[in-house]
């Protein structure tokens, strides 16, 4: 009998200790802290999350968030560049409802001592300037800065760091909580009301990614094993321009500077973008990573380069003075050299399906950012669009979560929950770190930015046979269940990416390249029994 993949370890609840809260939150990132945010004072609020909580995606984010902002600029031009980007797949009613709030949300991040520049910024996709920006290229470090500063100012509000949820607790079909180890390696079983899933992505089930470390999909994975559904996982959107230097770590070099003038060129010095797209630099990111690859593979080079050099310096210098860091700290003056850059994996756009209040199919759970699949980025999500995602949905949710929290009455009583299956640990000890380099190496090759049925079915067999043994392994520690959850995700993305026979959004198929509204203007549902590990082929 298979060791069931319902919860990755055993647990009881004489065993274990118990904390009981109105609402917890999975993430310490926008979406999550907005959501806690949200909540009314007399409504208790714990959030965990698995790193400190600056390491979320969104202290990254050197781009901005878009929003109308101008007298130039409409609600309706923001949303059909939205439907535009999403290439048919957006629900317009959910678009509607975050372009015309973001304004809101914005003047929100302001009174909590956020400070952003006065001059907006332009990106590819956008017709025209709504990207507001701070410090320049540091959007998400100044953003998370201050929300972070406002949730600690909450007395309501409890964050514990270092905490890794390891799965959600179901009961009677309901979620009812998580099942956690903190910092001093102490597990415990979280009883809430209600649960808001905030917990990212997964950009680091590819070598190439512009994600921290952090970004191994556990939330998707988690909530796929409590039985929520997820959605459109096929739709990984790389970011088109990533620093490349032998040796260094991937550092994103933002979609503004495209936005600011700068030109893309092969290693001939052609410029070669008004080649494939009329908008040049500014054609949306799947048109700008495909574009690259093909120039990779054309010249036979490991990268293309972004010139900076035909643009004023100073102004250069005060846009990106976090990029200039970075660059010169390999030697390298963006006023004047040309800085080495390819696609990576950037923004997981498929997950937990919600409706437009962020509630998903599993009763008491809810889920907002990038953890999550609203309608709002559809095939390929619109730069600067996510940040303000995670405002909206985190807001919505958090609201929406405390008014159902206060129907219920307090119970400090455990559910009978508990999972004493026993686990196949039989064989050598596995190579934790070896396995995980593999996998993201496999899924660069097979479920990159080109495929085709032949890689994408090696990758289907290759991840199956690792998924045979890794996931009914009972590991004790993070990287483990990481590597778990990242199996669990690449399995999704593959066989997604196996249905949608066509080319959408940043799902492009060599072998069939055209898209087809005829068959596939429709979102694709991982189905139930992938979780079960017996319906692993051998």
């Amino acid at each position: 009998m298979p060791f069931p993949l319902r919860y990755l370890v055993r647990f009881g609840p004489k065993q274990t200790t118990h904390v009981f809260t109105d609402l917890l939150v999975i993430g310490g990132g926008i979406a999550g802290l907005r959501a806690a945010l949200a909540a009314p004072p007399q409504m208790q609020v714990l959030v965990v999350t698995k790193d400190k909580v600056q390491q979320s995606n969104s202290r990254y984010a050197q781009g901005g968030i878009a929003a109308v902002r101008s007298p130039e600029d409409r609600f309706e031009n923001h949303i059909e560049d939205t439907l535009t980007a999403g290439a048919g797949l957006c629900g317009r009613d959910v678009v509607e409802m975050v372009v015309r709030e973001a304004p809101g949300h914005i003047d929100d991040l302001i009174r909590y001592g956020a400070k952003f520049d006065e001059e907006i910024g332009m990106e590819g996709g956008h017709s025209h300037r709504r990207i507001v920006h701070a410090l320049g290229d540091a959007t998400g470090f100044e953003v998370m800065r201050a929300i972070i500063e406002r949730a600690r100012m909450a007395a309501n509000i409890a964050i514990w760091d270092r905490t890794f949820t390891i799965d959600l607790l179901t009961h009677e079909r309901r979620c009812v909580g998580a099942l956690v180890r903190r910092r001093r390696r102490d597990s415990l079983l979280i009883w809430a009301k209600q649960t808001i899933l905030a917990s990212g992505g997964a950009g680091m089930v590819y070598r190439e990614t512009t994600n921290p470390p952090v970004a191994t999909g556990d939330g998707m994975a988690a909530a796929y094993r409590a039985g929520a559904e997820l959605r459109d996982m096929e739709f990984m959107q790389f970011h088109p321009t990533i620093l490349y230097v032998a040796g260094s770590s991937r550092t994103l070099i933002s979609e503004a500077v495209r936005g600011e003038g700068a030109y893309l060129r092969d290693k001939n010095g052609v410029r070669f973008m008004l080649e494939e797209d009329p908008r040049g630099e500014l054609a949306t990111r799947d048109v700008v990573a495909r574009a690259i690859v093909r120039r990779m593979e054309k010249t036979q080079h490991p990268n293309v380069y972004l010139d900076l050099s035909h643009l004023n310096p100073q102004k250069v210098l005060a846009h990106f003075p976090g990029i200039d860091k970075v660059c010169r700290e390999f030697g390298l003056d963006i006023t004047r050299d040309l800085i080495p850059v390819r696609p990576g994996a950037h923004y997981m756009v498929g997950g937990v399906t919600v409706d437009a209040r962020g509630r998903t199919t599993l009763p008491g759970l809810w889920a907002a950012g990038e953890v999550s699949s609203s309608g709002l980025h559809g095939a390929n999500r619109l730069a600067s669009n996510s940040l303000l995602e995670g405002l909206v949905f985190g807001a919505e949710c958090g609201r929406l979560a405390s008014a159902e929290a206060a129907g219920i009455p307090d119970v400090f009583a455990a559910p009978p929950v508990q999972n004493v299956a026993k686990p196949d640990n039989a064989g050598p000890a596995l190579d934790i770190a070896d396995l995980t380099s593999s996998l993201r190496s496999l899924m660069v090759r097979s479920m990159g930015i080109v495929r085709d049925r032949a890689g994408l079915t090696e990758a289907e067999r290759q991840v199956s046979f690792w998924c045979r043994y890794v996931l009914r392994h009972e590991f004790s520690a993070r990287a483990g269940w990481e590597l778990q959850n990242l199996l669990t995700v690449a399995r999704l993305m593959i066989w997604s990416a196996l249905q949608r026979t066509e080319s959408r959004g940043v799902h492009y198929r060599a072998d069939f390249p055209e898209r087809d509204d005829a068959h596939w203007q429709r979102h694709i549902v991982c189905p139930p029994e992938l979780a079960d590990p017996s319906s692993i082929r051998g």
